[in-house]
């Protein structure tokens, strides 16, 4: 609960026009509507300030609420509500209602505030995330190729990883110019790819008809010009990432982190401090289980994913990443949990642990290390005597490679 306030605002934003309402505690009470230009805005401004609202408070609608948080940040106390947590109990509704019952719940302070973020970083969010934008873009021009190739029963991807490095496009420029497979195979010179000679002429034994010539030679020209603002984004989200240097280095300290994580992840979750524990990050993420109790039985479900999708996303891409990798504490902590629930479930909870670190790893300024990496190897000289280790000693090893250890009940053997 906040302090309460004298007078506020409440305003209920819809797309076209505002409807505000000024509710003070002595019972004085005004309703205003305005439009939603930048005059109009303007205007609003100017009738807040003017009646001494000490706080305006607005839902958070769709991308209409931007302009106007803007146009006030900086001269009056605004908080910004989740719409789904000060929802109005079900009656009569009116856009004139629900500004006074907002004015009603901000004057009492019972609206928890969303949370906004500084200029700077919102505006580096916004680049991130455009540039997330322009290469599921891009991403859907090679898919659409995949697909123009595969109807004329040409099979390149079945041969090759990825038929857009340089040796895909030579052959798919080939095929675009009409040459034939051999013509094609003689002007590559990667060891890699002539070793596949034969697997190349059964994928490729029909051509291209001029319109899926011309499709694909549209879809590569589009794919180059995006390729070309991605790289403008990049240079634009270096810039204004060297203010938070030292923190993208702590980031990229942890495995599977590459450069682009790193920043995507930074502009996602914004000042870390704002959380007290990696759990309360984690919990605003939308990573942690949602939990139903009733009558002392306690049922916990899928993750909330509330939060930012775009971190999830990220977070879920470095987990993947480290499963790939080579045995690391955080791979075997994927392997243990993965032994219990499953795959998918494992990543998860992985993507979790990673940003639970991650925030412990940024408030104490601290670089990530594996303890498995400080572990050496031990070599036993022949003449000394053999090291002994329990039944449970074996049994730990076991766990901690991930290794699900069962007892039977039958001559307590292990499975």
């Amino acid at each position: 609960m906040e302090k309460q306030k004298e007078k506020v605002c409440g305003a209920d934003i819809h797309k076209k026009f505002i409807v505000a309402t000024i509710l003070s505690r002595d019972g004085y009470k005004i309703t205003k509507r305005f439009g939603m230009n930048l005059n109009d805005i303007l205007e609003f401004k100017k009738w807040v300030i003017d009646n001494n609202c000490e706080q305006a408070a607005m839902e958070s609608t769709g991308v209409y609420w931007v302009p106007i948080y803007t146009t006030l940040e900086g001269s009056i106390d605004v908080i910004v509500a989740n719409a789904y947590k000060i929802k109005h109990t079900p009656g009569r509704k009116t856009d004139m209602r629900d500004s006074e019952w907002i004015a009603q719940l901000c004057l009492n302070g019972m609206i928890e505030p969303s949370r906004i973020f500084p200029r700077e970083d919102r505006e580096l969010r916004t680049l991130t995330r455009a540039r997330e934008n322009l290469v599921n873009n891009s991403t859907q021009m090679k898919n659409r190729i995949h697909q123009a190739l595969e109807s004329s029963c040409i099979r390149i991807s079945s041969v090759l990883s990825d038929i857009f490095g340089k040796s895909g496009m030579q052959i798919l420029n080939g095929l675009l110019e009409g040459k034939s497979i051999d013509e094609i195979l003689k002007g590559i010179t990667s060891k890699k790819i002539l070793e596949k000679e034969q697997m190349l002429r059964d994928a490729i034994k029909n051509s291209l008809d001029p319109a899926k010539v011309f499709m694909i030679q549209t879809y590569l020209g589009l794919i180059e010009k995006i390729q070309g603002e991605i790289e403008k984004l990049d240079k634009e989200i270096l810039t204004r990432i060297q203010r938070v240097r030292e923190d993208l280095e702590i980031v990229m300290s942890m495995p599977g982190m590459g450069l682009t994580s790193a920043i995507t992840v930074l502009a996602e979750i914004g000042n870390y401090k704002d959380f007290k524990t990696g759990e309360q990050l984690a919990s605003w993420c939308g990573l942690v289980p949602s939990v139903s109790q009733s009558a002392d039985v306690l049922v916990t479900g899928n993750i909330t994913k509330q939060g930012s999708k775009h971190v999830r996303r990220m977070l879920v891409q470095v987990a993947h990443a480290i499963v790939r990798s080579k045995s690391s504490k955080l791979k075997r902590f994927f392997l243990r949990v993965q032994a219990r629930r499953g795959k998918k479930k494992a990543i998860v909870a992985l993507a979790r642990k990673i940003l639970c670190v991650l925030h412990h790893l940024l408030l104490n300024r601290e670089k990530y290390v594996d303890e498995s990496s400080k572990v050496k190897n031990v070599k036993l000289d022949r003449a000394s005597s053999p090291v002994r280790m329990t039944e449970q000693d074996m049994v730990n090893v076991l766990v901690r490679a991930g290794y699900t250890v069962k007892k039977l009940s039958c001559g307590g053997a292990y499975t």
